[in-house]
């Protein structure tokens, strides 16, 4: 296992204010910085020119710990597009969204005042859990933050997400034993494994929750781009050909 950065631990702190870049304080309550609002919005129709579909989008929100008081150096613009996808066709379309989203994400080198934008398709039926949520498209919250003291326990976050990052260091170890069917499906059944386990702590205890903070750990320490890095591998090795062309 790879050295633990501690450091990451004191991100996980709450912050006195939002940040100053993308928020001001207009009558007791903080209001979007309207250039960082048009920003978003214009990046909203970049992707939606992107992708070359008429999306029938309900809203763009904000959401994560730029919304909330728990932002630091780690953070990025999480940038949700909102759209009802009720019937068989929308899921279809659903996919299709998401796989050019991946795309434009990896084209894309985009910061807002230094923290990269990731942008996320959400259906308005699928559940969020989040403290702080804006209405970039309608300038209002959704859902207003609220300071309050958290008091984190450090070896705990560290336990958890060591457990994880165990499980990664095995699944890399084990690729060249298996075959690549094999070791693709480990993955999945990993990430929708750690997706379940984020999830149901962000729906019981929200985002200070030791689940979301294991996971946003092996994130900033780059465990899930290793363990992606090891899938794009995977799909290289099973897409190539080996050997050379024989002249004669």
């Amino acid at each position: 296992m790879e050295g633990i950065d501690k450091n990451i631990i004191s991100s996980f702190k709450v912050q006195e204010k939002l940040n100053p870049d993308i928020w001001y304080m207009d009558n007791e309550s903080y209001k979007m910085i309207p250039e960082i609002r048009i920003s978003l919005l214009d990046i909203v129709e970049d992707y939606n020119n992107f992708v070359n579909v008429d999306m029938e989008i309900e809203d763009v929100i904000l959401t994560g710990s730029l919304s909330n008081f728990n932002w630091s150096e780690f953070s990025d613009v999480d940038l949700h597009i909102l759209m009802d996808f009720e019937d068989k066709e929308d899921s279809l379309l659903k996919k299709y969204l998401d796989s050019r989203r991946i795309i434009w994400n990896s084209l894309r080198n985009i910061t807002i005042k230094d923290f990269e934008v990731e942008i996320y398709v959400q259906d308005t039926e699928e559940p969020h859990f989040a403290r702080g949520v804006y209405s970039v498209m309608y300038d209002e919250w959704i859902v207003e933050p609220k300071q309050e003291e958290v008091i984190l326990d450090s070896r705990k976050i560290l336990s958890k997400a060591k457990q994880w990052m165990e499980m990664i260091d095995n699944i890399e170890t084990m690729v060249d034993t298996k075959e690549i069917d094999d070791s693709m499906s480990d993955i999945q059944r990993f990430k929708d494994k750690l997706k379940k386990y984020r999830g149901e702590g962000l729906k019981d205890k929200g985002e200070y929750s030791y689940e979301n903070l294991a996971f946003k750990f092996l994130r900033r320490n780059g465990y899930l781009k290793k363990l992606n890095d090891v899938r794009n591998e995977l799909i290289d090795k099973s897409l190539t050909v080996e050997g050379k062309v024989s002249y004669s």
